[in-house]
């Protein structure tokens, strides 16, 4: 008989979410936990909506459902006041806390100072987290840390497992539904092959965790594949590992065993360095041949003095590499970069869209430093007296919450909006061939750039026009009015500019004039004044007040839950489903899209389209 043995397991869910569907967590760290425990424990429950806010009176009704005597909270830093908000709910019920994770492995003291929290597993869980539920905690439980006398008593430090082979499968039969979807059934999962890296990058949190880099065999990995595979639905399968391809034998015999038994019904994204994925040239061509379509490399910073300092080992030679290796081999391949390292400066900044075209990249990913509790980048930037803010909801990769010598956490934001714009530098723009596409197309990229500003809920809906447009004002400036690039052989001739105002006020608002010059495609950029009209006949305009207002009607939620089914449909095409009908049927997305109808075809009308 355990000492405790009815088990609620919960992963806290961060309070801010970046509008990306793989970010949507699959709970597999708590999954692994319930594998640990499942044969020693007479129940094991977990609430429903753990992605959302709705996990709180998921979990208060739960727990007056169920008797549970322990429940199990795991929690990143972003998700810590949602942890600590659980404990309590937890708590009041009369159960046992126990909370785990990257946060409370950094800062095991805060969290202890919580009188709803009574012990802290720190590092790993597995091993810990059984021995707890079948002992009880005590001084002979390696891993924990626990009040007890007025202090705190930290137990002998767990060792990281060795043989990762040896730890159970994820009990993923335990989660609920998620979007229509429950246990191994969703269409957006995620499996670690590895833990750890074999790499101390200054701004990770992944070497306080699991430490040195450990791969599961190819034979073991391929299990668990076989558990989620669907030859009639595919998935977004997320190889999640610090760094995939550390051992290019091991990935490649994954490979080989997929292929052998048919197990290449996924669309897969997976992480690695680039001189890895440099090295993994040769099996580059079965990597896209069990579904490999992207590959995110961690490019950071195009410094190399800034790299030093992040203990970042890469050069933008092996990004470079890497990047036309993966399009020769017809895979995606998105870069990171963090921007705001504290040396950097708006002119360092400025430069990160350049250079990350400049590289081959077709997607880009732009961050802001953020130095999570434990991290080298912690210490260094408290040290220097940049961090801004404790307030853990923002630490999240898009809120800045430091500064650097010279430039502030506004500044940051604004930078964080020109990046993204920049980098897209409106070559979706370049290709359309009327004046309902060319609107349709601007509508489309603000809204997406709406969204990730959303993510920083310091932001008013005020603030992100004037950051929305600050950036396309900044990007007018840094290309000196006027973008060009070939026509593409999809591009019709144009008898006449297309041309698109986007208005911020009456007395500021900037012209798009899209026009053809033999084979070669030109937008030009104006900055508009009070009292210089657009001639109705020749143009659209947008009022940035009015798009942001029906960006920003839209809650986060929704748009996550249509993000999530709109990655089915592009993985399933052609299949009409539940999917696409609960789209459909949805009252808060028919309401938008009837707004965003209405903002279209008003803007069009206005201006005789």
């Amino acid at each position: 008989m355990a000492y405790f043995n009815h088990l609620c397991l919960v992963e806290a869910p961060q309070t801010i979410i970046a509008p990306f569907p793989r970010f949507i967590t699959d709970c597999i760290g708590v999954c692994y936990l319930a594998a640990a425990v499942e044969h020693d424990v007479e129940t094991l429950v977990m609430p429903d909506n753990y992605y959302n806010n709705g996990i709180f009176d998921s979990l208060r009704a739960l727990l007056k459902k169920n008797p549970v005597d322990l429940v199990a909270i795991s929690s990143m830093t972003g998700a810590f006041k949602q942890a600590e908000r659980l404990a309590k709910i937890a708590k009041e019920a009369g159960a046992f806390v126990v909370m785990g994770g990257f946060h409370p492995t950094a800062l095991p003291e805060e969290v202890l100072k919580l009188s709803c929290v009574d012990v802290v597993v720190i590092g790993e869980g597995e091993e810990t987290f059984r021995e707890l539920v079948l002992n009880g905690p005590s001084r002979e439980v390696k891993g924990l840390a626990y009040r007890e006398g007025g202090g705190i008593v930290y137990t002998e430090p767990r060792p990281t497992i060795q043989n990762i082979d040896s730890i159970r499968f994820p009990m993923r039969s335990l989660r609920p539904s998620r979007y229509g979807e429950k246990g191994n059934a969703y269409s957006i999962d995620t499996i670690y092959t590895s833990r750890g890296c074999p790499w101390s990058c200054s701004f990770c949190a992944n070497d306080q965790m699991h430490k040195g880099w450990r791969g599961r065999s190819a034979e073991n990995v391929v299990e668990e594949i076989a558990l989620l595979h669907d030859p009639k639905n595919k998935k977004l399968l997320k190889i999640w590992d610090a760094n995939f391809l550390t051992n290019i034998g091991r990935a490649e015999k994954i490979c080989d065993l997929m292929i052998e038994r048919g197990l290449t019904n996924f669309r897969v994204m997976t992480e690695t360095r680039a001189r890895d994925l440099v090295r993994a040239e040769r099996i580059l061509g079965k990597l896209h041949n069990i579904g490999l379509s992207k590959v995110g490399l961690g490019i950071e910073s195009p410094n190399e003095a800034t790299l030093a300092l992040m203990n970042k080992k890469n050069t933008l030679g092996d990004v470079s590499q890497a990047i036309a290796l993966c399009r020769e081999h017809h895979i995606g391949a998105e870069g990171y970069f963090i921007i705001g390292h504290y040396t950097e400066t708006i002119e360092d900044t400025i430069v990160y869209p350049d250079v990350a075209r400049s590289l081959g990249l077709r997607q880009a990913l732009f961050m802001v430093m953020t130095p999570y509790p434990g991290t080298g980048i912690f210490k260094e930037y408290k040290k220097e007296g940049k961090i801004c803010s404790f307030d853990w909801d923002f630490y999240n990769n898009y809120c800045p919450v430091i500064e650097t010598r010279t430039m502030d956490s506004a500044t940051l934001v604004d930078m964080l909006a020109y990046c993204n714009v920049a980098f897209n530098r409106y070559r979706s723009v370049m290709k359309r061939n009327s004046q309902k596409e060319l609107l349709l197309n601007f509508m489309i990229d603000l809204f997406q750039l709406c969204f990730l500003m959303r993510v920083n809920k310091n932001l008013k809906t005020e603030q992100i026009t004037d950051l929305v447009y600050n950036a396309l004002q900044r990007m007018l400036e840094h290309e000196h009015g006027e973008i060009e690039q070939p026509a593409l052989p999809s591009c019709k001739p144009l008898p006449q500019p297309l041309i698109l105002r986007i208005r911020r006020s009456p007395a500021k608002s900037i012209t798009f004039s899209l026009l053809q010059r033999g084979h070669t495609r030109v937008l030009t950029m104006n900055a508009q004044k009070e009292g210089e009209p657009l001639s109705l006949r020749s143009g659209t305009e947008i009022s940035l007040d009015k798009l942001v207002d029906c960006a920003c009607s839209l809650s986060m939620e929704t748009l996550m839950s249509a993000l999530y089914r709109n990655e089915w449909l592009r993985n399933n095409p052609g299949r009409m489903t539940g999917q696409i009908l609960s789209i459909l049927t949805d009252t808060e997305i028919l309401r938008f899209g009837l707004r965003l109808a209405a903002l279209f075809i008003s803007t069009g009308r206005k201006n005789g389209h």
